[in-house]
């Protein structure tokens, strides 16, 4: 198994989203790669997921079990565990990257994707969507299902 992970300040809003959408996608299309998402600095939020990120998966028909059950902030562990890291906006996620583990800074892949203050749900979410069909096609699609590769 392979592991994309999801970075975001509070782990409650964008990185919970894409992870799930993620996961979704992997699950049905059988492939050998799972998502998990963790936080930079989960004690500015409260709650264990948005309720944006809720009714979004639900419109999408995207079940809750593609994400874990609260946040959880980021740790060595989980960057070694990955294969593939991405952090949700740049602007924002580099500098608490860069303070917490900056030797890590060279093997994430940066998005700029707003969060609540700055863009409402219906902008951010369908372009977290977009950029995760987009991170499935270059990881998934490029591994062979678990039943071809059995």
């Amino acid at each position: 198994m392979r592991h994309v992970l999801f970075l975001c300040t509070g782990n409650y809003y964008r990185s919970r989203f894409a992870e799930a959408c993620f996961n979704h996608l992997a699950r049905a299309n059988d492939r050998p790669w799972r998502a998990f998402s963790r936080g930079l600095a989960v004690h500015l939020v409260d709650g264990d997921l948005s309720p944006q990120t809720r009714q979004g998966l639900l419109e999408r028909g995207i079940p809750l079990h593609h994400t874990a059950p609260t946040r959880q902030d980021l740790t060595l562990a989980d960057l070694q565990a990955a294969n593939h890291i991405i952090a949700l906006k740049e602007v924002e996620h580099r500098p608490l990257l860069a303070a917490r583990f900056p030797e890590w800074l060279d093997r994430v892949e940066f998005w700029h994707v707003d969060d609540l203050d700055c863009a409402t749900p219906a902008a951010t979410l369908p372009a977290i969507e977009s950029l995760v069909e987009d991170l499935a096609q270059r990881l998934l699609l490029e591994t062979p299902n678990k039943a071809a590769s059995v």
